[in-house]
C-alpha cells in the first residue's frame, strides 16, 4: 500500500503530466514542480519508468471509473460520446491519447500493454451494454467493435481539430446521439 506521500506526489505528478504530457517528462523540472525532488521520486518510485508506470496506472484509473458510471443498455454509446467529447476531459484524454500510442511503439517500456488493456475496458463495458441474445455472439463481437473504433476515431478527430460540433454530428448520425 502506497505511503500518504507517495500518494501526494503521485497525484501532483498526475495533475502536472495532464498540463504538461507524459512523453517528455523529466524528473527535475517534474519533482520541482511539484515541491519534492529527484531523489524523493526514485526512492517512492523506484525509477522514472515506474513513476510512469504509476501515472498511467493513475490515468486507467480514472478511465475506469468513467466505465463504471457509464451505465449499460440503450443509450451507452451516447453517453461514452458525451463524456468523451466534454472539453474538461480533453486533458485526460490527450494523455490517454500520447500513452495509448507510446504503447504501441514502445511496446517493452513502462507503456507496455496500456493499449491493449483500455481496448478490452471498452471492449466489456460496449458488451454489458449488447442484450444477453447478441452479447456472446460473433455479431455481437463485431458491433462492439464497430462502436469501439468510431468512437476512437471521433476522439481522435475531436482531440486533433476541437471541432466538437462537426464531431458529434458524425458520432450522432451513426449511434442516435
Amino acid at each position: 500500500m502506497p505511503s500518504a506521500r507517495e500518494t501526494e506526489l503521485l497525484e501532483a505528478a498526475y495533475r502536472y503530466v495532464l498540463t504538461h504530457g507524459l512523453a517528455d517528462v523529466s524528473l527535475r523540472p517534474l519533482a520541482a514542480a511539484i515541491g519534492s525532488s529527484t531523489r524523493v521520486l526514485l526512492y517512492l518510485f523506484g525509477s522514472k519508468e515506474g513513476l510512469v508506470r504509476a501515472l498511467l496506472a493513475r490515468a486507467r484509473a480514472d478511465e475506469l471509473e468513467l466505465l463504471a458510471d457509464i451505465g449499460t443498455g440503450p443509450g451507452v454509446v451516447a453517453r461514452l460520446w458525451e463524456w468523451l467529447s466534454a472539453p474538461a476531459h480533453r486533458p485526460l484524454l490527450t494523455l490517454w491519447l500520447e500513452a495509448y500510442a507510446r504503447s504501441l511503439v514502445e511496446p517493452d517500456g513502462p507503456w507496455a500493454g496500456f493499449a491493449r488493456a483500455t481496448v478490452e475496458d471498452w471492449l466489456e463495458v460496449l458488451r454489458a451494454a449488447q442484450s444477453e441474445d447478441v452479447r456472446d455472439t460473433a455479431g455481437g463481437l463485431a458491433s462492439r467493435t464497430r462502436e469501439l473504433a468510431l468512437l476512437r476515431g471521433a476522439l481522435l478527430d475531436l482531440l486533433a481539430t476541437g471541432d466538437g460540433e462537426r464531431v458529434t454530428a458524425a458520432v450522432g448520425s451513426s449511434f442516435a446521439v
